[in-house]
């Protein structure tokens, strides 16, 4: 067998390298592999050490042929390719059945696999009561993992019943083994007395492990043991360093608790902009004090002329986030910073002129902040520009203008921009009549995702069954529909009517196709 000429080889890692290079340079073959050395070929392939490129297909096979030759670390192995969908299809009632092929044969890694699955329910029906069995035998053979997870089936008295000092005891041989969440829980035990005696010392001790191993719940409740002197001494510029880690980790009241430090200058220097932006991060996650706080501090801001803050101030009363709706001061703030240059403002300055939103409807002075915007380059703007000429809203109907501001909203990305002006080509308002600029722009909506554009180019392809250019409109519309417009498709759509429509070239069946559409759709509006 392979394996006695590579068991010279001390390191694993050489004895698989050297095991690919004998197999890829044929001095060996399937007949000479048993099932140790197909399992290190197919790891091999997996992982893609050396010079073995990774081939989750081929380790797959090499899985498999191991495990038909009574692998049982092979199973494991294969379950998992089977969970992840790794070299073949994803399956987890498969997955299921090999990770209990291998626990049955003592793979302590597939006991706990096959714990997991019996807890989630996964691949089989969920089974609290094998879920801790199977937990405990992996333990017996010195799974790590299975340590915390017997923790807390003891603690919520799952598959078992509830047993805090069993709990407890398996949290601290989590912990000491090395497990970030069992030091949480086990200082959360040494706390709250859960298990164990109340111990402010070892729970300090233990938030701290956890912390320094990135566990951001400890980060939190750390900076509250620095800060109250919890089983340590009181340091608050220690507390500020783990508020600051938990608020970068996500935790929302070390943000909250962050900014009041910035605000008020307490454990650290005065900063306001840094407070302002810790507010601003902890009320966008829906922290309830923290949305009141960030409109305090917005108003405070706004009313030393900062233009962030009276933007924000005026989103705040226009949407009644941290105080009540009020219109009236929605628009006082945002007139104050669109007078400014702000676009966005402009924005929504026009949008209460126009509808009559904490001010007198005035359809002059909506076009003008409109108008602003859209010469600052903002897209949205341009296109509501574009809007209020065509329609003479606020200004003299102008068609040509309307024209001009589609054309600028949709060569700035603006997708109804796109339509509308397709539609302009093809009208021949505010622009000579051109169906190829119609048909570009009609294209270049429907591939933006404009639904009404791809909705109506597609229905009236197959509409246009009815109306004696059965083939080729059928034909184009299935290439369509099905992602496939293709040269080659467009082609054969192409050749059907060639003759009948007198058309010489595909850009002009393209353009009849359109036209038609179009017309169409005129004709039902």
């Amino acid at each position: 067998m392979i394996r006695n000429k590579i068991d010279e080889f001390v390191n694993p890692y050489y004895a698989q390298h050297n095991l690919a290079k004998l197999f890829y340079n044929g001095e060996v073959t399937e007949k000479n592999l048993d099932h140790r050395a197909m399992h290190d070929l197919a790891e091999l392939y997996y992982n893609g050490k050396g010079e073995t490129e990774k081939n989750l297909e081929k380790a797959f096979y090499w899985f498999q042929k191991a495990v038909e030759n009574g692998n049982i670390c092979a199973m494991n192995h294969l379950a998992v390719c089977y969970n992840n969908g790794e070299g073949t299809e994803k399956n987890l009632e498969k997955a299921f059945y090999w990770f209990q092929k291998a626990a049955e044969n003592g793979d302590k890694e597939a006991m706990f696999n096959l714990a997991i699955y019996y807890d989630n329910g996964k691949g089989t029906e969920k089974n609290l009561e094998k879920a801790f069995y199977w937990y405990q035998k992996a333990e017996e053979k010195g799974h790590g993992n299975s340590m915390y997870n017997l923790a807390i089936c003891y603690q919520y008295g799952k598959g078992t019943e509830k047993n805090l000092e069993k709990a407890f005891y398996w949290f601290q041989k989590a912990a000491e083994n090395g497990n970030k969440e069992a030091m949480f829980n086990l200082a959360i035990c040494y706390k709250n007395e859960k298990g164990t005696e109340k111990n402010l010392e070892k729970t300090f001790y233990w938030f701290k492990k956890a912390a320094e191993k990135g566990y951001e719940n400890s980060m939190y409740n750390l900076a509250l043991c620095y800060q109250y002197g919890d089983g340590t001494e009181k340091n608050l510029e220690k507390a500020f360093h783990w508020y600051q880690k938990a608020a970068e980790n996500g935790d929302k009241d070390a943000m909250f608790i962050l900014a009041i430090c910035y605000y008020s200058g307490e454990r650290t220097e005065k900063n306001l902009e840094k407070a302002f932006y810790w507010f601003q991060k902890v009320a966008e996650n829906g922290h309830t004090n923290a949305i009141k706080m960030a409109f305090y501090w917005h108003q405070k801001s706004a009313e030393n002329g900062n233009d962030n803050a009276m933007f924000n101030l005026a989103i705040c009363y226009r949407n009644g986030k941290g105080t009540e709706k009020n219109m009236e001061k929605a628009f006082y703030w945002v007139q104050k910073v669109a007078e400014n240059d702000n676009d966005s403002a402009m924005n929504i300055l026009a949008m209460h002129y126009y509808n009559g939103e904490g001010t007198e409807k005035n359809l002059e002075k909506a076009f003008y902040w409109i108008k602003k915007s859209a010469e600052n380059d903002n897209k949205q703007a341009q296109y509501i520009l574009s809007l209020l000429y065509y329609n003479g809203k606020g200004t003299e109907k102008n068609l040509k203008k309307a024209f001009y501001w589609y054309q600028k909203a949709a060569e700035n990305g603006h997708i109804n921009a796109m339509f509308n002006l397709a539609m302009c080509y093809y009208n021949g308002k505010g622009t000579e009549k051109d169906l190829e600029k119609a048909f570009y722009w009609h294209q270049k909506a429907v591939e933006n995702g404009h639904t009404n554009a791809t909705k109506k180019f597609f229905y009236w392809c197959q509409k246009s069954a009815e109306n004696g250019n059965k083939d080729a409109m059928s034909d184009l519309a299935m290439c369509y529909e099905n992602g496939e417009a293709t040269g080659k498709n467009l082609e054969k759509a192409f050749v059907g009517i060639r003759k009948k429509q007198k058309i010489d070239t595909l850009m002009q069946y393209l353009i009849w196709l359109y036209v038609i559409t179009m017309e169409k759709e005129q004709k039902r509006i």
